[in-house]
């Protein structure tokens, strides 16, 4: 009879469940106190570079003062009113600006992205519904798509570590390769990811691949949740993409990574088709608890006037050049299998077969905690590091966040 593994220590949270995480491993948890900056601070005092952006919501940097200044002034006036049947000042202003900055007629406002993704769901069905169609039910998706893990947004998401058990409460969706338009007269919508797809290890998508969608019959949401506000060096990553979405899918960076928000933006025949009689029922059923919560408005109208008064697109793109010119010099180390880049969302695939893994969980977590060792915190993908710094960034740390990443590959 073989000998049982010795016990796994339990992390030193045992009242906390932490996503994505195997609470019997400890060596890869890590117990932050402060922020600063684009710095944390964790517990042992060591200060570290936020190097994946607190997973992508980071914009200004940690704590930045006109945001919590903000947030501290709005908590004393108004803290919470319900939007059901209700509204408040921020949350109009706030829904103004962001349907000016892109186009979009109406916003809707919920907490974390996905549920963004879910209410771009339910909008499109019930839009079909509403528009005398309602044979309209299915849905579209990129392969290696991600949308989130709420019930709708894996739905359309497509990749299987992340859905395949939970199959028994997803529907199916049809995969974009096999999708098309004329002949799909039972699809309510088309949801992709542009530029990139985050979670699928900053995978690049083919600008063509994006061109069947312009004046298609189906509706087309955008998921802009990773993508919005600055990460790819625009403000929002299909801008150069020629889309005319009818859903735009907001989130994570929409208050500057400070609070929980997100919004789905909807064009003027979306909304309009929702219009009617109250008897009608035609109106949107759905709805959360603290959708347009003031104190996360007024803290992303601060976040949007930060981006003018410290010019954070042009820091972004500043990032993203100097990130490229490091990522050059990384193409034929023997243990880098691939780099890939949009803007500053970037992603080093590691030839993970030649590196001794030692008792880490991966080899990509092996680079990973030999980075944080060396002041830099992130998160890999699979065989990924991730590098999606915040746009406060300066020189001196991308090139240290680089300078530790080859320290460790040299060492692997």
């Amino acid at each position: 009879m073989p000998n049982p593994q010795p016990p796994l220590m339990p992390v030193s949270t045992p009242y906390h469940w932490l996503p994505f995480t195997q609470m019997r491993r400890s060596n890869s948890v890590r117990h932050f106190v402060r922020g600063q900056g684009s710095a944390l601070v964790d517990a042992g005092g060591a200060r570290v570079y936020d190097a994946v952006s607190s997973i992508w919501t980071i914009v200004h940097g940690h704590c930045h003062p006109r945001i919590v200044e903000a947030i501290a002034q709005q908590a004393a006036e108004l803290d919470h009113a319900t939007a059901l049947g209700a509204t408040n000042p921020v949350a109009e202003e706030l829904a103004e600006r962001l349907c000016t900055m892109t186009g979009m007629a109406h916003a809707f406002f919920a907490s974390d992205g996905a549920s963004a993704i879910e209410a771009a769901l339910k909008m499109a069905l019930q839009y079909w519904q509403n528009a005398g169609q309602p044979q309209r039910t299915r849905f579209v998706r990129l392969t290696g798509a991600y949308h989130g893990d709420t019930v709708g947004a894996m739905s359309v998401s497509d990749i299987g570590r992340f859905k395949s058990r939970f199959s028994s409460v997803t529907f199916e969706t049809l995969a974009y390769e096999a999708f098309v338009p004329p002949a799909a007269p039972d699809v309510a919508a088309v949801i992709v990811e542009p530029l990139l797809q985050a979670a699928a290890g900053m995978r690049l998508v083919p600008a063509a691949l994006y061109e069947p969608l312009r004046g298609m019959e189906p509706l087309l949401i955008v998921d802009e949740i990773a993508t919005g506000f600055g990460r790819t060096g625009t403000m929002f990553a299909s801008e150069g993409l020629g889309l005319r979405c009818d859903l735009l899918c907001l989130g994570k960076g929409l208050t500057g990574g400070a609070l929980a928000l997100s919004a789905t933006l909807a064009s003027e025949p979306i909304y309009a088709s929702f219009l009617g009689e109250t008897d009608e029922a035609r109106h949107l059923f759905h709805g959360h608890s603290y959708a347009a919560n003031p104190i996360a408005c007024a803290a992303a109208l601060a976040s949007l006037a930060l981006f003018e008064r410290e010019g954070t697109l042009e820091r972004a793109r500043a990032i993203g050049e100097r990130a490229q010119a490091r990522l050059d010099a990384l193409g034929g180390h023997p243990l880098v299998r691939e780099t890939r880049r949009a803007g500053t969302m970037i992603g080093i695939e590691l030839a993970s077969e030649r590196i001794d893994r030692g008792d880490a969980d991966s080899a990509a977590w092996k680079i990973a905690d030999g980075l944080y060792a060396r002041g830099a915190f992130t998160r890999p993908i699979g065989d990924v590091v991730q590098f999606v710094p915040p746009l406060c960034s300066r020189a001196g740390e991308v090139d240290g966040f680089f300078d530790a990443l080859e320290a460790e590959l040299a060492h692997a």
